[in-house]
């Protein structure tokens, strides 16, 4: 058997035991696949582990985390044709749970075994790819000072994440936007942009989901203009998936769009992750770039 490569976030979370990669290389053997398992301590190591997966021929790569971890390892898989397998072992797991990718770790790795490719779509800001979406003004904020609070005050992430809203709130952000798209040009001024791997159904408790991840379509949700008060309700909407296309955004689809704003350099989220990048943003949609394992469909009713 050709190894398979599986890298999981060493700090995902999960009370890992010493002996733990060797359960997880012998859950692996259960379901029929050798893996070769690294426990990367950081996105590069995880990103440099990839990599040489892939120059070693590996059949598999496999993900193991949060969000963030995903997509790391994703931004090296993508486009090299190589089947992509994911451990969700975050708190949020968006990716997988689009997927219909089992939550539970038993499933996952059988998942990997068992499941069949399908090619999804990626999208990419300033050559940084992203799986699920990508943000600016109120969130990359918030995520900002969520994270300084957590590393000086030990806060947890939750409580932290309240006092950055809080925060964020106060300072009454907004930015001016030129998005070109669709051969139009929309000034905006709005404190909160979404750029969505295809089309995000944001209703009620659906927030964040998705029906589709191969649409080949960018979904651009742009926060309308609301006062002081109308923040607070945007932020209260979201916090608890209430929140309404049609009353908080202003909502457009494209394959590609620029923004421009007067900033030279903008904080800009992708997948949680946040990062200063140079404007104006260039923003693409990558079709069919990854080839994640999934679930095979279920045989229809009376079939063979």
């Amino acid at each position: 058997m050709s190894k398979i490569a599986v890298i999981i976030n060493a700090s995902a979370g999960c009370g890992y035991a010493s002996d733990w990669a060797q359960q997880l290389e012998a859950q692996f053997l259960a379901v029929g696949l050798d893996a070769a398992i690294t426990l990367a301590q950081s996105g590069a190591e995880m990103i440099a582990t990839a990599e040489q997966a892939l120059r070693d021929g590996a059949p598999i790569v496999v993900a193991g985390g949060g969000d963030g971890t995903i997509n790391a390892v994703a931004s090296v898989v993508t486009g090299s044709g190589t089947p992509f397998g994911v451990l969700p072992l975050g708190t949020l797991n968006h990716f997988a749970k689009d997927l219909n990718i089992p939550l539970t770790l038993e499933a996952a790795i059988a998942n990997v075994a068992q499941g069949v490719p399908h090619q999804v779509d990626v999208g990419e800001v300033n050559g940084r790819i992203f799986l699920n979406n990508s943000s600016l003004g109120l969130y990359p904020d918030i995520v900002r000072d969520r994270e300084k609070q957590q590393r000086r005050l030990g806060r947890g992430k939750w409580l932290a994440f309240s006092w950055a809203l809080v925060a964020a709130l106060r300072r009454y952000p907004f930015l001016s936007v030129q998005l070109k798209l669709n051969d139009a040009v929309h000034a905006r001024r709005t404190p909160f942009v979404f750029i969505g791997n295809n089309e995000y159904l944001m209703e009620g408790l659906n927030i964040g989901e998705r029906e589709r991840l191969d649409g080949g379509q960018l979904s651009l949700y742009v926060a309308q203009r609301p006062g002081r008060l109308g923040l607070l309700k945007l932020a209260l909407h979201a916090l608890f998936g209430k929140l309404s296309q049609a009353k908080d955004f202003d909502v457009l689809t494209a394959t590609d769009l620029e923004i421009a704003t007067k900033h030279r350099r903008l904080r800009v989220a992708t997948d949680g992750e946040v990062t200063i990048m140079n404007t104006p943003l260039h923003y693409r949609i990558r079709p069919a770039a990854l080839a994640v394992l999934v679930p095979a469909p279920a045989a229809a009713p009376g079939g063979e």
